[in-house]
């Protein structure tokens, strides 16, 4: 009988855009690759969540709205989900999913809606400058490839802590100033990139062994 692989898919009704679902999907296939069975559990709004429960937590991007009502629900998980990452276990989080796992997010009006608290950054809602097309930047991992379409900008508030995915070579990434994407802390993975971003086989099968890693010996560096 195979071994089993959990996989957590936080909220993939609500947060499901530009095909970050296929990150899941291309991640599953690796896994299966390697010999293993891969069991995803959906994750929604009222759902009781155990993050100690997974190899892997994903979390992908959703439009304004959806996130606004991810929000609210998603405090109910601060604790697990900040044990999780802490511990150094697996997790990619896209666009909006990146956003929450932050101490804040300011919308156009002002308003403050309050994320996980977990890792240093905030975000800020400029609408009348979005940052679309396509991406590309250089990573530990080689060259990678994607889509980003957001308002929100992002910043570290502490940037001896959190460290970028990758150096920007076109588009904007977390925001125009800083020139970078995404971020990284422990093995969580932070990204504004859609289309999917594991589309990029260098970084999916990084994450893809991290899981098989992570799964036989509890924690590892996704240095390794």
């Amino acid at each position: 009988m195979a071994d089993k692989i959990k996989i957590a898919y936080l909220y993939e009704d609500l947060m499901n855009t530009y095909g970050d679902s296929g990150d899941v999907k291309i991640l599953r296939y690796l896994l299966n690759q390697q010999g293993y069975q891969v069991d995803v559990d959906n994750v929604s709004l009222g759902d009781h969540f155990n993050a100690d429960d997974y190899d892997f937590i994903f979390f992908g991007g959703g439009q304004d709205y959806e996130q606004t009502v991810v929000a609210k629900d998603l405090l109910r998980h601060a604790q697990t989900l900040g044990r999780y990452i802490e511990n150094g276990k697996p997790m990619l989080a896209i666009c909006g999913g990146y956003q929450l796992l932050g101490d804040y997010y300011k919308t156009s009006e002002g308003s403050v809606i309050k994320g996980l608290g977990i890792l240093p950054l905030h975000t800020v809602f400029k609408p009348d400058s979005r940052m679309i097309g396509d991406t590309k930047y250089e990573t530990e991992f080689g060259t990678v490839t994607a889509f980003e379409n957001h308002s929100g900008r992002t910043y570290f508030d502490d940037k001896q802590k959190l460290k970028p995915l990758g150096k920007m070579i076109e588009g904007y990434g977390n925001n125009p100033e800083d020139g970078v994407e995404g971020m990284r802390y422990k093995n969580t993975i932070g990204s504004y990139s859609h289309g999917p971003i594991l589309k990029n086989q260098n970084i999916a099968k990084a994450i893809a062994n991290m899981i098989v890693k992570n799964h036989k010996h509890g924690w590892v560096s996704l240095h390794n």
